[in-house]
């Protein structure tokens, strides 16, 4: 947590100076004023004394107004500081995050990494903001407290070292009870963020298979997790805060006991007895902030280390030291005795794929559920990285091509395709920012998209909620195909993305597609063999391995995988008619 906490306020240091300074001139001002009360009582008011009490008044006003402008002043220092460590961090993240290949996400889940953006930096955000609103001036108070207490009477200084190691007991074992306490709640929270996440996206799931009453049970046990752990966190505070005050209260009926004895006996005075009763508040108050400080300490330090724990990871798919930023070629694809398995995996997803892709051409790529039909056309933007081989993109591996340069030849429709929250416009201009109005209608009609965008209310600028849940899956996934459109790459890969589409649309958009996309390299993902029958090269893949490569009519008479799954399609169809 040091670390962390040293590396994102390091350009701050100013206002962390600021802070201290003016911590420093308001603690000084509150220690003065004791005495200063002091002196009005014995100096002032035991001898009746007006104009003293008057002029020693106006001092103290004077130090009561430094001390609240030294407090206002270290606040809105501290609350910048604190503000904009919060900021950076959650860039930090949010940047390693968007550098993280599909593996390490799926290592940490969606829910976790929002957590840890949100609830945990703010931890981290709370903890520097108390420090510098009050945990900076405890320890000055407190060494200040008791060297004027001191000063006021030695002989009660005993009362002192009792009340601080009395309330510091009670305070230490309560703090060792809630460390772990809130370790756990932290993991609570990560629970309560995938079940609540999990439930929303997939509510129409839940209500198709009317499993509403377990999903509630489900939300229920998680949500009472969470409220049990926060309970426990909670008991334990209100233990704190009521011993804090029960030996501030004891500690001052001591002197005030103590000390009648001293007057008594001519060694202490009225005036003097109030300052070191006011001094010993001073000392307790500091202590019971510094417990605030140690309330929040162990749940920061946890959050430290899951923060840590996402900016020390790195991505799987590692940027190339000097990257190759111009190709001769355009629009080629070739994988070279590729394999890929998943980490801890006893297989591979696939294993010795060779492949060439040509610009001009469509590659249409089928096979039964898990065959690594996706994972195959993953490793082409690298969104996964090789285990074996090479994956070529205009004849350089992709490992080491600029990974804008990549990024920029490929157009990519995944499997789900996801549209974000805002316009039909601001969706479709992903692919290219600067695409005009006509370019983005003429990539919607490409699509079969055009006249649904047209009915819209307010056409291209007709509202698009998150995740594209206002359109239909079809319309979706046409959204998602004409942003690709809109790139205008050398290199299309369709991830299954005719899924949702009828036989008629599906016809029309993939004739629409051969104009479009005529001088580009095509890969089409597809479960239904008359979206991929006129391709020039079909890839068969069974357990990740290619079984057959060729024409429709070649595989049907070479290819016996092939020749089961065009039989059970049209066996179906001619059911289905």
């Amino acid at each position: 947590m040091i670390r962390l906490l040293a590396r994102y306020l390091r350009p701050y240091v100013p206002q962390l100076v600021a802070v201290v300074v003016l911590q420093l001139a308001q603690s000084v001002a509150a220690l003065f004023l004791p005495t200063l009360n002091a002196a009005i009582i014995d100096q002032g008011v035991a001898t009746g004394d007006t104009g003293y009490i008057w002029r020693t008044g106006a001092v103290m006003l004077a130090v009561s107004l430094l001390q609240i402008a030294g407090q206002v002043g270290a606040t809105w220092f501290g609350a910048r500081a604190a503000m904009a460590f919060g900021r950076d961090l959650r860039q930090a993240i949010f940047d390693r995050a968007l550098s993280f290949s599909s593996r390490e996400v799926n290592q940490f889940g969606a829910p976790s990494l929002i957590t840890r953006n949100t609830n945990d930096v703010q931890q981290l955000q709370m903890m520097v903001l108390m420090t510098a609103i009050m945990i900076v001036s405890a320890p000055l108070m407190m060494v200040g407290g008791v060297f004027m207490a001191l000063r006021e009477d030695v002989g009660l200084s005993w009362l002192i070292l009792v009340a601080v190691i009395v309330l510091g007991s009670i305070i230490g074992v309560l703090v060792v009870q809630m460390t772990p306490l809130f370790k756990s709640m932290q993991t609570r929270i990560d629970t309560l963020n995938r079940v609540l996440r999990e439930q929303i996206s997939g509510l129409r799931v839940i209500r198709a298979f009317v499993r509403e009453p377990t999903e509630a049970a489900r939300f229920d046990i998680a949500n009472h997790e969470l409220a049990d752990t926060a309970t426990r966190v909670g008991r334990r505070m209100m233990t704190m805060f009521p011993a804090v005050f029960f030996v501030m209260n004891a500690s001052s009926v001591a002197v005030i006991w103590f000390g009648s004895f001293r007057i008594a006996e001519g060694h202490l005075q009225v005036g003097q007895l109030t300052a070191y009763l006011a001094y010993l508040s001073q000392i307790l108050m500091s202590v019971m902030m510094s417990t605030m400080m140690l309330m929040i300490a162990p749940r920061a330090a946890v959050s430290a280390e899951r923060i840590n724990a996402v900016l020390g990871t790195s991505s799987s798919v590692v940027p190339p030291e000097l990257p190759v930023e111009t190709v001769t070629r355009h629009g080629e694809v070739a994988f070279e005795d590729v394999s890929f398995a998943y980490p801890g995996a006893e297989v591979p997803v696939l294993a010795d794929i060779s492949l060439h892709v040509r610009p001009g051409e469509t590659t249409a790529i089928i096979g039964s559920t898990g065959a690594g039909k996706t994972t195959l056309v993953n490793l082409v933007p690298r969104l996964f990285d090789v285990t074996a081989g090479r994956v070529l993109v205009d004849g350089v591996d992709v490992r080491d091509l600029d990974p804008d340069l990549l990024w920029s030849r490929i157009g990519l429709v995944p499997q789900r395709p996801y549209l974000f929250s805002g316009t039909v416009a601001s969706n479709l201009r992903l692919g290219n920012p600067d695409a005009t109005d006509d370019e983005l209608w003429h990539a919607l009609e490409v699509a079969q998209a055009r006249d649904f965008v047209e009915r819209m209310p307010d056409g291209l600028e007709s509202p698009i909620s998150q995740g594209g849940t206002n359109v239909s899956g079809g319309q979706r996934q046409r959204l998602a195909i004409a942003r690709a459109l809109v790139r205008q790459p050398e290199i299309y890969v369709f991830d299954d993305s005719f899924s949702a589409l009828d036989v008629s649309t599906d016809a029309a958009l993939r004739a629409a597609l051969a104009d479009e996309t005529g001088d580009a390299a095509v890969i089409v993902v597809a479960q239904r063999v008359s979206t991929i029958r006129s391709a020039e090269q079909i890839i068969v893949l069974d357990d990740g391995r290619i079984v057959g490569i060729g024409t429709h009519e070649e595989l049907l008479e070479t290819c016996p995988t092939y020749a089961e799954i065009v039989e059970s399609q049209f066996k179906a169809e001619e059911v289905a008619a």
